[in-house]
């Protein structure tokens, strides 16, 4: 009887434990909004939820959970910058690392707009 309460009750912190809180849920809806007008790195939305004042591990929730695909947001992003500037191969990827996208995320970037 008494191990069945232990499991019951380990059941329940478990389900607690991965149901969303209100701000994690607040941190995704406003990644969605980020993202449909900007493009980011996976580390660099989370700075930016995190700037918005949702703690570190909402900010991660948002990001963890808002569906992006990192490599089409490094050539949306790489897009961007060649909208408005010129490049090297080379210095476009560095700018995107700088942005917190991983080597093959940036040259997946530097590749999606001609490189």
């Amino acid at each position: 009887m008494e191990q069945a309460k232990k499991e019951a009750k380990a059941a329940e912190e478990k389900k607690k434990a991965e149901t969303p809180t209100m701000g994690e849920l607040n941190a995704l809806s406003k990644a969605y909004d980020y993202l449909d007008y900007m493009a980011f790195s996976k580390s660099g939305l989370v700075e930016q939820l995190e700037y918005e004042g949702f703690s570190n591990k909402e900010a991660k929730y948002g990001a963890d959970h808002c569906g992006a695909d990192w490599k089409e947001q490094a050539a949306k992003k790489a897009k961007e910058y060649m909208d408005y500037d010129s490049f090297s191969k080379q210095g476009l990827i560095d700018q995107l690392l700088y942005e917190g996208f991983t080597q093959g995320q940036a040259e997946h970037g530097a590749s999606a707009v001609g490189y």
